[in-house]
């Protein structure tokens, strides 16, 4: 978790700074952290809509306008694009990750997700589903109990 949040500090997001770490075999085999594509404008230098304007969206909204890339799936990319194989892995994340990161590290084959701060769905009513979802990581979704240092 660690360096999750060593690699957190690269975040360009105007919105919270994530960090994920992808680890198997007890080796880290890729990191990733949030904001935007490669060649696109950064988050903090007014590249994404959302960000810019954070009071026209609320919390679990927007994602689709959204250009940044979550850090889970920055993690899960950079595995791929270098040919790393991430089925069985342990992502080790800052943040519970959202819905879609979720759906996509099971996609991936990512058996465990360990988090830093929880996160909820801020829609009640898709709270279950996103549990439901969470229940498919083989070795489960767990908090870390550790201080985060801000």
């Amino acid at each position: 978790m660690g360096i999750a949040l060593a690699v957190r500090r690269r975040a360009n997001c105007l919105g919270s700074h994530v960090g994920a770490v992808l680890v198997l075999e007890d080796r880290i085999i890729s990191t990733g952290y949030n904001g935007t594509p490669a060649g696109m404008v950064n988050c903090d230098q007014g590249g994404c809509d959302r960000c810019a304007n954070r009071e026209r969206y609320q919390s679990g909204q927007g994602y689709d306008l959204c250009i940044c890339v979550h850090a889970e799936q920055n993690a899960l990319l950079t595995a791929a694009r270098f040919g790393i194989a991430v089925q069985g892995s342990t992502c080790y994340t800052t943040i519970r990750p959202c819905f879609g990161c979720t759906k996509e590290l099971l996609q991936a084959g990512v058996s465990e997700v360990r988090y830093l701060k929880d996160w909820s769905h801020p829609d009640a009513t898709l709270r279950p589903a996103y549990e439901r979802l969470q229940q498919g990581f083989a070795g489960g979704v767990h908090l870390v109990p550790i201080e985060d240092p801000g």
